[in-house]
């Protein structure tokens, strides 16, 4: 007997749910996205000039979150869907890590709260656990 995959492999894998992105994740996604996206619109349209970097961080948060959220709906048929949502997630964590402990010990570097100052403290946590467990699914999915 082989071991080769037969097409109806991806759909049973499907039906147990094994390559099916968590539905709390993905719409914990595109609630951060539609929150940064919003927040980031605002601030930069009524009050640039107060706090350019935060509300620039702001805005990029946005658009990870934006292809995050895209990527992961998408990410459960492998291929670039999973690539791109690897790294928009792995780019969330690296910056959530990096303004967080920048917010903290550098309390004077930003003069207006991001989405991801204090670790996402404003978001409760979301932006410092949610890419944590997207990539942990990721590689989950991918040796499934």
């Amino acid at each position: 007997m082989s071991a080769v995959a037969t097409p109806a492999a991806p759909a049973a894998r499907e039906a147990t749910g094994a390559h099916v992105a968590p539905r709390p994740m993905i719409v914990a996604y595109g609630v951060l996205a539609v929150a940064a996206t919003s927040r980031s619109a605002e601030q930069l349209l009524t009050r640039a000039a107060e706090a350019p970097v935060a509300y620039g961080l702001s805005a990029v948060s946005a658009v990870v979150y934006v292809v995050a959220w895209l990527a992961l709906r998408r990410a459960p048929r492998g291929g670039v869907a999973a690539r791109v949502a690897r790294v928009a997630c792995s780019v969330e964590l690296a910056g959530v890590l990096l303004v967080g402990a920048a917010s903290l010990l550098l309390p004077g570097t930003f003069a207006h709260p991001t989405v991801w100052s204090e670790f996402g403290v404003g978001y409760g946590f979301a932006p410092l656990v949610l890419p944590v467990a997207a990539l942990w699914w990721l590689r989950a999915a991918r040796a499934a």
